[in-house]
């Protein structure tokens, strides 16, 4: 644009023939001008170029915010199913380390809907994944699988601290859960494997901690089964 401003095309063909001559206040504007030019053009490219760079890190947050938002429970702000599942997807068998993992079913929670309606379950549910966060060591996963199930991932974990860490959560709702004033018996049912003692596949994981939750849950009370032979579960039960 400033060289079409200052006709700078039209001067330079006038430099091509034999006849015009330059002078030397001639060159010296000549090369202001085109020293000006030169620095408005890196100017504009680097201010361009800082844009672009801008736009780009605001497309990354949002990105990130929508990945984090994609695997993250609304209600508890804990790791949801998804993430939960990738982790398990994650773990490779032969590292070496030994794992065990959770799932966790309340029992009572559905009274507490019934009797006193969702808005007061949400608020259960907050103040429970609370305690269970406070239960977790800080490398464990503690996510919320849908509904009243939570689920824990912990890292070398052997069958005597899978037991320790699953009474932790049994005695994480030893007492009521208060929410508004009122005062709620909630228990959980927790069902463990052993990884890959167990099992290896994410899948099989699920599956065979859903098979212990549930033999925990007959119990009618928190009680925590590993997984094993059916006929001779290892319980700990909580009145």
């Amino acid at each position: 644009m400033l060289a079409i401003e200052f006709d700078l095309f039209s001067f330079a063909n006038q430099l091509s023939t034999e006849e015009r001559r330059i002078t030397l206040l001639e060159a010296i504007g000549l090369t202001v001008v085109l020293g000006f030019c030169i620095f408005a053009f890196v100017v504009r490219r680097l201010r361009e170029q800082s844009l672009d760079a801008e736009r780009r890190a605001e497309v990354d947050a949002e990105i990130e915010e929508l990945r984090d938002q994609a695997f993250r429970d609304v209600l508890t702000d804990l790791p949801n199913r998804r993430a939960v599942i990738a982790r398990l997807k994650a773990i490779d068998p032969a590292d070496g380390r030994s794992r065990a993992f959770f799932m966790m079913d309340l029992n009572g929670f559905k009274r507490v809907n019934d009797q006193y309606g969702h808005a007061a379950g949400d608020g259960v549910l907050r103040v429970i994944a609370d305690r269970f966060k406070r239960a977790s060591r800080p490398s464990d996963l503690l996510g919320r699988l849908g509904g009243d199930e939570f689920a824990v991932l912990a890292d070398d974990v052997d069958e005597a601290g899978a037991t320790a860490l699953g009474n932790r959560y049994l005695d994480a709702l030893r007492n009521d859960v208060w929410v508004e004033g009122v005062g709620h018996r909630v228990g959980v049912a927790i069902g463990a494997v052993l990884v890959p003692r167990d099992c290896r596949r994410a899948e099989d994981i699920l599956a065979n901690a859903d098979a212990a939750m549930y033999r925990a849950k007959s119990f009618g009370t928190s009680a925590l089964v590993l997984f094993g032979d059916p006929e001779q579960p290892d319980v700990h039960a909580h009145g």
